[in-house]
């Protein structure tokens, strides 16, 4: 999937690092925000697939680090919950300038705590969802409970987290402190999704039953069994972007899409930017584009592929129904197209561009129980498919403005 190094300043100034990943084959339909967990980073493998399937279904993901993690500036030990809420507001307001105000977040562990606290405070949010999440932000501090002692004597200990060493104060022990989630999450009053697995050892199952009660509707609980608090098993993580996108589709205001409709058996729509081009050919949709080399987004085929394509499935059809009429074993048909201007062998004057003629190398696979004769004959009904012909046929196009 198409992904872009950003970076955007927080509260104080510092640069936060963020990747922004963006649908392979499309424009975004909705822009979400990912919050890791405590002490973790953008880059964590189930950050990255919950976004990879939150991609292919549409969505743009800005995965971020806060302060002091990961590849952002700043100093951990002088951030707090209060100050992931507020990096969290930072990369909406960025999104808000630089893209399109996004519209879901997604929260990790206390990452999900945060996200809650941010969508309050953000208008343009119209769906949360959380996984793994505390109903207290303090519930982190059982990873610390041994040092809690030291930590209100000298205002500060040096711990070991998931084998890495960060310096805790005492100012982030007040700040969780003094967040009250059960009325922030009543207060919150957007659709919010909570998953939770049973077996989370880390955030117990409970914590997800105390935010579903304090909730109100619409509201939704998704068990992810099996399922440890990091997602290390890339299937729980992938589950997990698959079940956001289809439970926000409910709840986010996706622009509407243009219907396109025409009197011909074809319609193409290009908008006011880029080569992108939505195309309609009777009831199927798809989109064409320009590769990046020439301006596009290569977000579909380029025209010379869509002929070159039309070739091709014309010829492989045509050669199933030939088969299928003398009940001969054509089992699969795989056609090679290749698209070039070349000058005719014979042209008199070979240095005017005019010369070039247009070359389409066609090489076709045939498999099945077929004997020479039966192969020689197909190859030369290949050469009878309709386009095949049409393409050999003088043809015009004739062109009206429509008013």
């Amino acid at each position: 999937m198409p992904s872009k190094r950003l970076f955007f300043e927080n509260a104080d100034g510092e640069k936060l690092a963020a990747r922004l990943e963006l649908p392979a084959h499309q424009d975004p339909e909705a822009y979400a925000i990912f919050a890791h967990c405590f002490t973790c980073n953008k880059n964590l493998t189930a950050v990255r697939n919950i976004s990879r399937a939150l991609t292919q279904k549409g969505f743009g993901v800005l995965r971020f680090d806060f302060t002091g993690l990961g590849e952002s500036e700043g100093d951990f030990e002088d951030t707090n919950f209060s100050s992931n809420i507020q990096d969290l507001v930072a990369a909406i307001q960025f999104m808000e300038r630089e893209l399109e105000a996004p519209k879901l977040l997604v929260g990790h562990s206390l990452g999900g705590a945060a996200v809650i606290f941010a969508a309050k405070l953000m208008p343009s949010i119209e769906a949360v969802a959380t996984i793994g999440a505390p109903s207290a932000p303090q519930h982190v501090q059982h990873l610390f409970k041994s040092s809690i002692d030291e930590i209100e004597t000298t205002g500060l200990a040096k711990l070991l987290i998931g084998g890495r060493s960060f310096t805790i104060k005492k100012q982030f022990i007040d700040d969780i402190s003094g967040k009250n989630m059960p009325k922030t999450v009543k207060a919150l009053r957007k659709p919010l999704l909570i998953m939770h697995s049973p077996q989370d050892t880390t955030v117990g199952i409970e914590n997800a039953g105390e935010i579903y009660a304090a909730a109100m509707h619409p509201k939704s609980f998704v068990s992810l069994n099996g399922a440890d608090h990091l997602l290390s098993d890339k299937e729980d993580s992938l589950y997990v972007g698959d079940m956001i996108s289809s439970w926000a589709s409910r709840y986010i205001d996706f622009p509407e899409k243009k219907v396109l409709k025409s009197t011909k058996s074809v319609m193409v729509h290009l908008g006011a930017e880029g080569f992108t081009t939505d195309v309609v050919a009777g009831k199927h949709t798809f989109i064409a584009d320009e590769p990046e080399s020439v301006g596009g987004n290569d977000y579909g085929p380029s025209p010379y592929d869509l002929l070159l394509a039309s070739l091709g499935t014309c010829t492989a059809m045509t050669l199933r129904m030939y088969a299928q009429r003398k009940q001969w074993d054509l089992t699969e048909v795989n056609v090679h197209l290749n698209h070039s201007k070349q000058y005719a062998e014979d042209c008199s004057d070979c240095n005017n561009p005019k010369a070039m003629i247009d070359l389409i190398e066609r090489e076709i696979e045939l498999k099945g129980d077929l004997d020479a004769k039966q192969r020689n004959r197909l190859m030369e009904i290949a050469d009878r498919c309709p386009v095949h012909r049409t393409l050999h046929n003088r043809i015009e196009v004739e062109t009206k403005a429509i008013e």
